[in-house]
């Protein structure tokens, strides 16, 4: 739909870049998979900066030869959106197809800037996709993307570390009882985990909580913001305000640093709260766990089987008059992210599934090592059957949780209005969250929203 063109957020800051993602599997409902048509040769253009999409690219063109696709690492998720960005407003040098976040796509939705794929065939496959995911795209009534991968979130941790603080993490299933072990963590020398105030974070933290403190009107027009008034979001304050009071978690080390990474190589950093996509950036930034490191179910708030995603992309038609390259698009999104042989060759590579097929696959629930880039199986997880316990928190995830329809901007400013809360301690979480709330009101009446 189109909008007032004052809608232009900024695309900046963005979440953590992802560098393995994965799709769903499944038979071509895009058609037979034959030619475009006509004999009309069609050259796609993809922006993506997954590591696993290009291994599509043959299998497609095999099935599809009058297609020939190009796929362009445009560089990070930012740097992604600032160039579509501005080849949009520009009028020219889009690409065909994109890389999308979940949490970013409403914003090109309103934009009117991607495709509506339910006139394809879309509109076919919410059962095939696992609710969080189907959720994300399905928006404003339409289906604006096809899901690539899946992050429902999961407790990494260290076993070691856990073993000598006496905890474990499978009996920890509300925060308070988080808070209780972090305590004994703690009195080891290490943290339970690290925050130094990330945006997708909360966000997924309040939605595992159950909160619900965003909203777009069905016209697109206005946005409910309710941060400060959802006592779900309270209640994660609280609990995460504790944590920070007691140095509990450390909150100096900026994540997805070299810093970081040491952390949790040398078990200073014993655990981590995020998403299902991190084994093999596990593998990689951190080798020295290797064979010391377990998955668990998120701790929530009362104890109760939930779950929330953490990071996640899919990948969105362009929005084109071109009816038959919008077709030819179409036929390759759906065969990276629907079709079983597009799929299977992504899920080798190392991406995390966003099917039900996928996901209930022996194969794939009875893995317990990681192929590193060199052939080599790490049982990084000890022998655990990581798959089964990822699969699960991914069929877990609840559906309520709504994005701004200008969330990259709202990540963006998170830090310099919650920042304090971790940096030098001047402000209090709660502090923090509510001068966020009023910037971001003001942000969506600037940009000409009716603000709820």
């Amino acid at each position: 739909m189109k909008f007032n063109k004052r809608i232009i957020a900024l695309l900046g800051a963005a979440a953590m870049v992802l560098p393995l993602a994965a799709c769903g599997g499944g038979n071509d409902a895009a058609g037979d998979g034959g030619e475009a048509s006509g004999d009309e040769k069609i050259e796609l253009t993809v922006w993506s900066w997954d590591s696993t999409l290009p291994r599509t690219v043959e299998g497609f063109e095999k099935e599809n030869p009058n297609i020939k696709v190009t796929i362009t690492n445009a560089g990070t998720n930012k740097d992604e959106y600032q160039a579509l960005n501005n080849a949009m407003e520009a009028g020219s040098g889009a690409p065909d197809l994109a890389q999308i976040e979940y949490y970013a796509l409403p914003e090109y939705v309103i934009r009117d800037y991607v495709q509506d794929l339910s006139g394809y065939g879309a509109d076919d496959f919410s059962d095939f996709f696992t609710p969080g995911t189907w959720a994300s795209v399905a928006i404003q009534g339409g289906v604006y993307a096809l899901p690539m991968d899946s992050g429902p979130m999961a407790w990494f941790y260290n076993k070691e570390v856990m073993d000598k603080a006496g905890v474990n993490p499978d009996e920890v299933r509300t925060w308070d009882d988080f808070y209780e072990a972090a305590k004994k963590v703690r009195a080891t020398g290490s943290y339970i985990t690290s925050d130094s105030g990330d945006a997708g974070f909360f966000d997924s933290m309040t939605w595992l909580a159950g909160a619900t403190p965003f909203e777009t009107g069905e016209d697109g027009t206005s946005v409910k913001i309710n941060l400060t008034g959802d006592d779900k979001v309270q209640s994660f304050i609280d609990f995460w305000q504790k944590l920070i009071d007691e140095d509990l978690i450390d909150t100096k080390t900026a994540g997805w640093t070299d810093e970081w990474n040491r952390g949790l190589n040398d078990g200073s950093i014993a655990s981590l709260l995020t998403g299902a996509w991190m084994p093999y950036n596990l593998l990689s930034g951190a080798p020295d766990g290797d064979g010391k490191w377990r998955i668990a179910q998120m701790p929530t708030l009362d104890g109760s089987e939930t779950n929330s995603e953490n990071g996640g992309s899919s990948l969105a038609v362009i929005k084109t008059d071109d009816e038959a390259k919008a077709e030819a698009a179409y036929k390759f999104a759906e065969y990276a992210c629907h079709n079983a042989d597009g799929v299977g060759v992504r899920v080798e590579g190392g991406a995390f599934p966003a099917d039900n097929e996928t996901l209930a696959s022996e194969d794939f629930l009875n893995m317990t090592s990681l192929t590193d880039s060199e052939g080599n199986a790490h049982e990084y997880f000890g022998g655990q059957k990581f798959n089964e316990v990822l699969a699960k928190a991914a069929a877990n995830v609840s559906t309520g949780y709504k994005f701004l329809p200008f969330e990259v901007n709202a990540r963006n400013v998170y830090a310099d209005h919650a920042g304090g809360a971790f940096t030098d301690k001047s402000i209090t979480l709660e502090e923090g969250i509510a001068s966020w709330e009023t910037a971001l009101k003001e942000y969506a009446e600037q940009q000409g929203y009716t603000v709820e």
